[in-house]
């Protein structure tokens, strides 16, 4: 008959644990004893790295850390990364090529003439707005500085065009045309100078007629069928 138990016994070992236990024991008891050494003892060989555990130099030196560094507080990962908003879109300035040497004497595609003279005819006074449309029609886009000068070479004489008209009709309704006068000369001059500079090689660039100089360049080509 086990033994009576009740409800409040919460005991989880076997009841019989301690008669177990103590026949184990006495079965352990009947093994095999331990036997003496005998003879001189002798030393374990010691491990592969025992020279460098007794080496106190050997090992790897303490890694020093700055107090600045100890400081700074580590980077947690339960704060979300923060990404910097795109730049938006800006198109393509119309700027002068670069120019790396003066313009000589090479064939420009379309037209057969010199560099030099397909970048300034088209600041030449009164004759510039046809060199200017001829370039630009016949002219490939292979050839980057020759249409730019012929498109900013056109918004220049459209321009003077315009301002001329304007300062002629000022000129009509108060009855002078010194203004219309020193314009025209003024004009003149500053193609003149746009020559030179252009024949020379040197970067000649009009900020005002960008976004013109882009518009010619862009929608005055040769058709090809």
């Amino acid at each position: 008959m086990g033994a009576k138990t009740s409800k409040y016994d919460t005991n989880p070992l076997d009841p019989d644990f301690v008669k177990h236990a103590e026949k184990d024991r006495d079965d352990r008891g009947n093994g095999p004893v331990t036997q003496p050494v005998r003879g001189d003892t002798r030393e374990v060989g010691s491990p592969a790295n025992e020279e460098a555990r007794a080496n106190i130099y050997s090992e790897t030196p303490t890694r020093r850390y700055d107090k600045a560094s100890l400081e700074a507080s580590y980077p947690s990962v339960f704060v979300p990364p923060t990404y910097s908003a795109p730049a938006p879109y800006q198109p393509a300035q119309f700027a002068a090529p670069p120019i790396t040497q003066r313009p000589g004497s090479r064939s420009v595609a379309g037209i057969g003439l010199p560099e030099k003279w397909a970048m300034a005819l088209p600041y030449m006074p009164y004759i510039g707005v046809i060199a200017s449309l001829v370039e630009l029609f016949l002219v490939p886009r292979s050839e980057p500085k020759v249409r730019f000068h012929a498109s900013q070479g056109l918004a220049l004489h459209v321009a003077i065009l315009i301002l001329g008209t304007a300062f002629a009709v000022v000129g009509a309704i108060s009855g002078t045309s010194a203004g219309g006068s020193l314009f025209k000369l003024a004009s003149f001059i500053f193609l003149i100078v746009s020559m030179i500079r252009v024949a020379k090689g040197k970067p000649h660039h009009i900020s005002a007629l960008t976004d013109p100089a882009q518009w010619f360049n862009d929608h005055i080509e040769l058709k090809k069928s």
